[in-house]
């Protein structure tokens, strides 16, 4: 399923250049990486909630998550330093580009009153973060086996300098955002 990245090297660079009148080939924005992350606060309480949520990332990204720990300890939550807290997988290459093309082509229709994904959520450096409420929408989890709802974050890195270029990035890629 490498149709995202020949779209990509064909026809979005293509217009890239056309739009942002580039000189040359390299300066054109790419996709340089994609962050999945899945916070498990109730893991402190529940163990085996973390080891589903490392379950069903590996089973959405095809690769395996690495655990989350705490960095500082914080009384008003019982959380102490060093523990395990979510799990997150960094996609590059080929499974970047199988992700995504999953999330937009599957994923994100599925979600229920689905109207677009909000164009604002760029962090001014290129980089486009949004948050799915449940993990049901991938295909590949059946309902059955989910012990407990879990949303996770995704943010897509690229090269691009600009959230001006990043959006075109990736409206051009197929990214369905709100009019």
């Amino acid at each position: 399923m490498s149709g995202l990245k020949d779209k990509f090297e064909n026809e979005v660079r293509s217009e890239m250049i056309k739009k942002f009148n580039y000189n040359n080939v390299w300066e054109v924005p790419r996709l340089e990486k994609v962050v999945i992350n899945m916070g498990v606060g109730e893991a402190k309480e529940n163990p085996k909630l973390l080891d589903a949520a490392v379950r069903d990332l590996s089973i959405i990204t095809g690769q395996k998550p690495v655990v989350t720990k705490a960095k500082k300890s914080v009384a008003s939550f019982k959380l102490r330093e060093g523990m395990s807290i979510g799990c997150k997988v960094t996609l590059r290459g080929q499974r970047m580009y199988h992700f995504l093309g999953k999330l937009i082509n599957t994923a994100l229709p599925r979600v229920r009153d689905f109207r677009g994904i909000s164009p604002k959520s760029f962090d001014g450096r290129g980089n486009y973060s949004l948050g799915l409420k449940e993990q049901l929408i991938f295909p590949e989890i059946n309902y059955d086996d989910v012990e407990k709802i879990m949303g996770m974050d995704i943010t897509v890195v690229t090269s691009s300098k600009t959230d001006e270029e990043a959006r075109e990035l990736l409206r051009l890629l197929g990214m369905p955002f709100k009019a």
